[in-house]
């Protein structure tokens, strides 16, 4: 199909200790599970788009190449004034042109949704989300666990 990538993951950068889980999450436990364990290929902004790239034309280049798009639902995300270009682009792809599928991951508390952008909710309603309880950052996850059979179910057969 001409991927190169499996899924295309979305998370709010930020520099406070909530998004440093944030980050842990994506660099060390998903990348973990998903790629070393399940065989995945994940494109991570940060790590798989280059200094000196041009950064929007970088991220809609991965995100073609992308069979999923992963969006990490934090506190950050929903507090943020403008959401972040690749985000946009996501829900571009997803809504307009309905050629990627997303997975959302709530991997913080949400609660009620009525501040999330209402195409976040759309999808939400459609599809909900894949929500990862607190108990699980005490030990390294088990691709096995019920939150990991949930997410692989969502991603494309490898």
């Amino acid at each position: 199909d001409g991927k190169i990538y499996d899924a295309y993951v979305i998370y709010p950068p930020n520099h406070n200790s909530e998004a440093n889980f944030v980050e842990y999450f994506v660099y060390q436990i998903m990348a973990e599970i998903l790629e070393n364990k399940c065989g995945y290929k994940l494109c991570i902004y940060g790590r798989d788009i280059y200094p000196g790239e041009d950064t929007a034309s970088a991220i809609e280049k991965r995100m073609q190449k992308s069979r999923r798009l992963i969006i990490l639902l934090t506190h950050q995300l929903i507090n943020c004034e403008e959401p972040a270009y690749d985000q946009h682009i996501a829900l571009y792809k997803a809504l307009i042109q309905k050629d990627t599928k997303v997975i959302l991951l709530e991997i913080e508390e949400i609660g009620v949704y009525e501040q999330l952008q209402e195409s976040l909710r759309f999808i939400i309603k459609q599809q909900g989300t894949i929500k990862w309880k607190k108990q699980h950052t005490g030990y390294p996850q088990s691709p096995s666990s019920k939150f990991w059979k949930q997410v692989r179910y969502h991603m494309p057969g490898t």
